[in-house]
């Protein structure tokens, strides 16, 4: 049985299924853990199988020629022979391709890649994608034997292949999908109602949840109750700068703050009168990830800047994170962001223009899709906000993508340039890129991004298109032997998406300190402000590390 087992097996099939895991084996964006490199081994090989069972498949089916039963035998042992010289000459230099990208991000190398464990596990992922596939094959036979004993043959076999397409779907979908997603609902939702130790209640007055404040305390989750009282207070900014400063106001409204996105902006746009947000000087409208992080690295240097002179809006649209939330709900961030953005700046622009604060926008990956889609342009043009700054926006992101593709000739996809720079700019860990001659204009756009940042330059067309970000000129953080190869490459930043806040700051999508206060400068252009403030400022901020969850 055993051998009727092995020989039931497309040769052609394993081979293609090998090149598959060998080119898997080759580094992407991100440092892998053995054991992910193993499973994603496993699912490479298990679609390369699939492939090139299909392609020998549609090759006789199309009339072509096979190869005689005397030269079969001879074919296989060079398709062997060629399949364990490519195994061993991959697997050898898996500590070498990993170290390629930990040495980039100033990352640890790795004595070994662990190939015997990445094997083992790439094997069983492979054999239980493969025998599931395999009794799917099985049954749509059975079924379709079934329905041909009623039904002429081709109705039978289109009927059959709709019938256990269905039945696959809704076992996916019942059994699998939606168990998997409510598990994440009922962990994350139990995350984000914790509360971090040494957050209490806001007494200052001028933060939500407090008692003169129009929403609960208990109805912001954890993340919401960290910005809220964690941040630099007035005598830190004061001590820092050595000047007058004022209480930074802190508006956040939770998940439980109400029914729906406008409830939470019309609440969150109350506190934010209440608390003379309307009288400083800075008025920042920001989207949070989607547990709710507001990035400390990206929120506090800002108040520094401006002296504590500023005032920060906020609204929680779930608790998931972003890179779940994208896949499942990726418009929640849109329409939340959409509410508070128009409940604020309708209220901000009846105000008088030499009186009210300068408004500026800003979201963190899910945040930056959103916040980047919550301005209508057309209104906005006829009283335009100042500015904003979107730090790791997410492939789905609509702006970021036209924008990325009408750049300027010449400049890379990682860190486009756009136009004359008077409106977009885009920035990484290096700088800002300007073009030559460019000044800034009345509005400033700013887009912080990594070029190893997987949540940005994941795309489906990476399985059958070679990405303008991945030429021979790259971004400095992106291994050298990193290569285009259809389908897998898709398969490895696709797994590279729920690791991407794995690496060291200031690369992936972990955006750094340092890199938010380069930007908040340029997008907001602080008065009073020195270069030497800014020194101290990044010396304060070295080293500085924030958890999302």
């Amino acid at each position: 049985m055993l051998k009727r087992l092995i020989e039931s097996f497309s040769v052609f099939g394993l081979f293609v299924g090998l090149l598959f895991l060998c080119a898997s084996l080759t580094p992407s964006l991100l440092p892998r853990i053995p054991e992910a490199q193993g499973v994603l081994g496993g699912l490479a090989f298990a679609v390369g199988y699939g492939t090139g069972k299909g392609l020998h498949f549609a090759w006789l089916w199309l009339g072509g020629p096979d190869f005689p039963l005397s030269r079969q035998l001879m074919v296989n042992w060079v398709l062997a022979l060629i399949s364990i010289a490519l195994a061993i000459a991959t697997f050898s230099r898996i500590a070498t391709w990993q170290n390629s990208i930990r040495s980039l991000m100033d990352m640890p190398a790795v004595d070994t890649g662990y190939p015997w464990t990445v094997a083992g596990i790439a094997f069983a992922v492979a054999l239980v994608l493969i025998f599931t596939f395999r009794c799917i094959i099985w049954l749509a036979h059975k079924i379709i034997g079934w329905l041909g004993r009623v039904l002429p043959r081709n109705l039978a076999i289109g009927s059959g292949v709709l019938l256990v397409a269905f039945l696959v779907f809704a076992v996916v979908d019942n059994f699998v999908v939606k168990k998997v997603l409510r598990l994440a609902d009922e962990v994350f939702a139990e995350i984000d109602e914790r509360t971090s130790e040494g957050v209490t209640l806001p007494t200052n007055g001028l933060a939500s949840g407090g008692s003169n404040s129009a929403i609960d305390w208990n109805d912001v989750g954890k993340n919401g109750k960290d910005f809220l009282v964690t941040g630099p207070s007035q005598a830190d900014i004061a001590a820092f700068t050595g000047r007058v400063a004022l209480e930074p106001i802190r508006v956040f409204a939770g998940f439980g703050s109400g029914d729906d996105f406008e409830a939470r902006a019309k609440v969150a746009l109350e506190d934010l009168i209440n608390f003379g947000g309307f009288d400083r000087s800075v008025l920042i409208v920001a989207t949070p990830t989607g547990t709710g992080w507001l990035d400390p690295a990206a929120v506090e240097p800002v108040t520094y800047l401006h002296d504590g002179d500023i005032a920060i809006v906020s609204t929680q649209y779930t608790y998931v994170p972003s890179w779940l939330s994208i896949m499942v709900e990726p418009d929640r961030s849109r329409l939340a962001a959409r509410a508070l953005f128009d409940e604020v700046y309708n209220y901000w622009t009846k105000l008088p223009k030499d009186t009210r604060p300068k408004l500026y926008l800003f979201g963190l990956s899910l945040g930056a899709l959103g916040s980047e889609a919550s301005a209508d342009l057309v209104t906005v043009f006829a009283d335009p906000i100042d500015g904003a700054l979107w730090s790791g926006p997410p492939f789905a992101s609509t702006v970021w993508a036209r924008i990325t593709a009408s750049r300027n000739e010449g400049s890379p996809a990682w860190l486009p340039e756009y136009r004359d720079g008077a409106l977009v700019r885009f920035m990484n860990q290096d700088g800002i890129a300007v073009p030559a001659g460019g000044e800034w204009g009345r509005m400033r756009l700013l887009y912080l991004q990594h070029a190893s940042d997987p949540m940005v330059f994941f795309s489906p067309r990476l399985a059958f298109r070679r990405p303008d970000w991945l030429g021979k000129i790259r971004g400095r953080d992106v291994a050298p032997y990193f290569d285009w190869y259809p389908i897998v490459t898709f398969l490895q930043v696709g797994f590279d998406v729920p690791m991407a806040t794995s690496p060291p700051s200031g690369y992936g999508h972990t955006y750094d300190a340092l890199e938010y206060i380069d930007g908040w400068l340029t997008v907001t252009d602080p008065p009073n402000w020195t270069a030497d403030d800014t020194e101290r400022l990044k010396v304060l901020y070295t080293d500085f590390v924030a958890s999302p969850i």
